[in-house]
């Protein structure tokens, strides 16, 4: 077939299986972001944007936009797993590439720890009988279980969950749009723009917090070799995904926005408890739905989301280690499932251990949202990068548009976010990058260099900017 003589040619034998289709591509990408996403972190957001939340998220699609027109340029060129640290080590230099995995590699270490912690503590406020640690172990112990069947079920478990997600929010934005019409609330255009509080800066800052939400289209690049139909597909799923959850986001936490009961002191105060949506949601419909969006949010979090995330760390962890830049065990393919067991448990369990740990902080949430986004945005800063070296310079194409024009508005509005971004992600941020450097400096001590299946020596040393 043609995807596995694409993936011939760079140096990879097929090993995954070819399952997916763009709906499960799709369905995946949204299941990852989360269509109730927003409900989780509304109150951060709405209090780091002024009040201006549908505006922070607006934006964030607008930025994403052009980061998924520059993965749908090179997972065309490189059609394989790896999402970034294949694109940027291919289409630069392999060096180059090894640090844009290291440092996309951070933020798909601590999602799954977020969201197993966040919805962990969600149900233990539900079920206080269940303590905190033992949702987390049934949370880790069911994705890990249902990811090691293999794809396709995880594409199965994932659909229904998402199918549950969609109908809580169509209940939520209609209850709240009746609850506007019949009185309650305040219609305004505040949550795009208040003269009040707006500055760029704090627009920056807020979309910083907001990216997490979309965080996951970019995770279908992941799926690159297991999925039906060549690469074109993937960059469909990833414009299909990021239209319609940034519809959705914007929806549901303008209308949100308009029904909270001390708009003010969410500004003064903040969300310490993550509540702010749930009490907009009261408001709206009373206590049930305030209870519904919580568990709803809670599910979405601990299984499909997770579940996701989970798959595509392992996918990562794989495509580095089979190339010789993490251990290689990580690079076993399951026979039975065509699934990177090993890669698959590795993740399950640090998941675990990091949420257990942070469980045990009272800042533990914050501290690990605060955190997350930052080596994601960095990495797709490489990845505009790459698409500009490997088409334009390399491949000396004349689509001055999609290869310099797209991925250089991106590349700005990215480096935008990421210096307005919060100061502890920055520190950790760039910790991790030196560590990844020391790390790479190990790796050409030990005679392992990064080095890329297929491609010529002069290439992988990044000196070749020639035609390959």
């Amino acid at each position: 077939m043609y995807e596995q003589d694409e993936l011939a040619r760079h140096g990879y034998r097929q090993e995954l299986a070819r399952r997916l289709r763009f709906r499960d591509l799709v369905a995946y990408g949204l299941v990852y972001m989360v269509p109730i996403a927003p409900m989780a972190i509304f109150g951060s957001v709405y209090a780091g944007s002024g009040g201006m939340v549908a505006l922070a998220y607006a934006v964030g699609v607008v930025a994403l936009v052009f980061t998924a027109f520059s993965y749908a340029q090179m997972v065309k060129a490189f059609p394989m797993s790896g999402s970034v640290y294949n694109y940027a080590g291919r289409g630069t230099s392999a060096p180059v590439g090894f640090l844009a995995g290291w440092v996309i590699l951070l933020d798909y270490v601590l999602v799954p720890g977020l969201l197993y912690l966040v919805a962990s503590v969600a149900m233990h406020s539900t079920v206080p009988a269940v303590p905190v640690w033992l949702w987390l172990l049934g949370f880790v112990a069911v994705n890990t279980v249902v990811n090691s069947v293999g794809i396709r079920m995880t594409a199965m478990v994932t659909r229904v969950m998402l199918i549950g997600e969609l109908i809580v929010l169509a209940v939520f934005l209609t209850v709240a749009g009746w609850a506007l019409a019949s009185g309650r609330g305040r219609f305004s255009w505040d949550a795009f723009y208040n003269s009040d509080t707006f500055t760029w800066s704090v627009v920056a800052g807020a979309v910083s917090i907001a990216v997490l939400s979309f965080l996951g289209f970019d995770g279908i690049s992941m799926l690159a070799e297991e999925t039906r139909g060549g690469s074109r597909q993937i960059g469909r799923a990833m414009a299909a995904v990021l239209a319609l959850a940034g519809v959705l986001f914007i929806a549901q936490t303008w209308l949100a926005a308009m029904l909270l009961p001390d708009p003010g002191a969410l500004l003064a105060q903040g969300d310490p408890n993550g509540t702010a949506f749930y009490d907009a949601a009261s408001v709206a419909g009373g206590g049930w739905l305030a209870t519904l969006c919580a568990v709803a949010t809670a599910i979405a979090w601990g299984l499909p989301n997770s579940m996701v995330a989970q798959v595509a760390t392992s996918r990562l962890l794989y495509a580095m280690a089979r190339d010789r830049q993490l251990p290689a065990f990580l690079a076993r393919v399951s026979v039975r499932r065509n699934v990177p067991i090993n890669a698959t448990l590795l993740t399950g369990a640090v998941s675990l251990a990091l949420g257990l740990y942070m469980a045990t902080r009272a800042d533990g949430i914050t501290l690990l949202s605060s955190l997350i986004n930052f080596g994601a945005m960095v990495a797709f800063l490489v990845l505009h990068v790459s698409v500009v070296v490997h088409h334009l310079i390399r491949r000396r194409s004349g689509n001055w548009w999609a290869h310099l024009v797209m991925p250089g508005i991106g590349f700005m509005i990215l480096a935008w976010v990421v210096v307005n971004a919060n100061i502890a992600a920055q520190r950790l941020g760039l910790a991790w990058l030196a560590l990844g450097m020391v790390v790479l400096a190990g790796l050409y001590l030990s005679g392992r260099r990064p080095d890329l299946s297929g491609l010529a020596p002069a290439q992988r040393s990044g000196r070749d900017l020639e035609r390959v």
